[in-house]
């Protein structure tokens, strides 16, 4: 039996009862009075400044994938461009409708209803809860970074994230520029929060070793979160974890770009991350994969860092893994928010930057989204994001004002797509690529 979402995330309701007509007037008169007062956040006040830096199907799941592709055409590259500029800087209060409690998540268009049902994926960017962001989450409780977002993380069906620390207290620090290491504290919060599944393939998850990977798998399967694009072998690493809802089959597959030394690649007997140096493996689980699912979903590491465009490898990347089945892309790696770009009918978001990071002074660091996607058995996808801060590791939903100037900034770097003000990710006119 298919289990529910509450279910899976550990969550119970109570049985409710009508109330009575004198309980309900009471509540009411409470409510109009309260509507007059002043709701007041306090931002916390410095700023952290540290700098930014297959598959495995889970306990429970059934490995497997196929998907169809549609047929449209590519347009013209824009040009590369320099670190981006921030939209704006943050507000210090969140919208008032999510002051209210009101829903504040922009929903994709309904896919036909002879697309024969859907499923709900939502995506963020770069996850860690180490550095600084561990000082935060244990002066304010491991939960703090989820709170102003529960509705975006809980309502889909399945929530995924780019995992980029490994999960261990123990491990063999690497000789690199930054390396990162959590607590397995964290983790109980963040699958409560609504996190199905996570993408390992990334130029962290090994920041300990061995040691540091076998522990966050174990972590991981101990705490019923999916992963992908790590294993204890090759045959792990890119094995897709394929989860069904609504009679439609999702598989996952997660590939890096950024792979810092050969040591960390997965081998026959060896744990480790994918690769995409080589991209005949990738190549060959996505289409493996897509004999196995309906809906095929590849998640990589690649890109330059802080630069708001994608390398033009990457979106030749991009559509050989289209052609070879992937339904959707969703990037990571830049730590800034990249564009869209719709492929024969298939969308692919280059980068989701930093959900939960390190705050650095760079503002286009801060911004990200709650990328949505509601897709059909036959891998069509409505696609819709939600602007969001995410500075001092609380990420709040941005106000409209920010959001539009997100939004039309993200239509400005994207590849022949457009976001509208309600968040609504479309293919952009004829002739108006920009």
């Amino acid at each position: 039996m298919e289990r529910s979402r509450s279910e899976r995330h550990g969550r119970t309701r109570r049985n409710s009862k009508r109330p009575p007509l004198r309980a309900v007037l009471a509540v009411a008169a409470a409510a109009a009075v309260c509507a007059g007062g002043v709701w007041i956040y306090a931002q916390r006040g410095s700023e952290e400044t540290a700098a930014v830096s297959g598959s495995y199907a889970s306990p429970g799941t059934t490995p497997g994938a196929s998907a169809s592709t549609a047929a449209k055409t590519a347009p013209a590259s824009p040009a590369a461009s320099s670190t981006p500029a921030a939209s704006s800087a943050p507000s210090v209060k969140p919208s008032p409708s999510a002051a209210a409690g009101l829903p504040v998540t922009p929903k994709p268009e309904s896919v036909p209803a002879s697309a024969g049902g859907s499923v709900k994926l939502a995506f963020v960017g770069d996850v860690l809860f180490a550095s600084t962001v561990e000082t935060t989450l244990k002066q304010m409780g491991y939960d703090y970074p989820y709170r102003e977002l529960k509705q975006e993380l809980q309502q889909p069906d399945w929530t995924v994230a780019n995992l980029e620390t490994p999960i261990s207290v123990r491990g063999e620090e690497q000789k690199k520029e930054y390396t990162y290491r959590s607590r397995p504290e964290a983790l109980k919060p963040f699958k409560e929060a609504g996190f199905d599944l996570v993408n390992l393939a990334n130029n962290h998850i090994m920041d300990y070793g061995v040691d540091g990977l076998l522990d966050t798998l174990k972590a991981l399967d101990q705490e019923g979160i999916h992963r992908t694009g790590a294993g204890k072998n090759v045959a792990e690493a890119y094995q897709p974890v394929i989860l069904e809802k609504n009679g439609i089959k999702t598989a996952f597959l997660g590939f890096s770009h950024k792979v810092p030394d050969n040591s960390w690649k997965a081998g026959a007997t060896k744990p480790g991350t994918t690769q995409l140096y080589d991209t005949k493996p990738a190549l060959e689980a996505i289409a493996k994969a897509k004999k196995e699912a309906d809906l095929v979903v590849v998640m990589t590491h690649w890109g330059e860092e802080r630069k708001d465009r994608p390398l033009e490898t990457h979106r030749t990347m991009a559509h050989k893994f289209i052609d070879a089945g992937a339904d959707l892309i969703i990037g990571s790696h830049p730590h800034v928010l990249q564009g869209f770009e719709q492929y024969k009918g298939r969308w692919i978001a280059y980068s989701l930057g930093n959900f939960l990071f390190t705050t650095n002074t760079v503002p286009a660091t801060w911004e990200t989204v709650v990328l949505n996607a509601e897709c059909s058995k036959t891998g069509d996808c409505r696609m819709s994001a939600v602007p969001v801060w995410n500075k001092f590791a609380r990420p709040i939903r941005m106000e409209a004002a920010d959001g539009d100037k997100l939004f039309d900034r993200l239509s400005s770097i994207s590849y022949g797509a457009k976001v509208d003000r309600e968040g609504r990710i479309e293919a952009a006119a004829s002739g108006a690529a920009r």
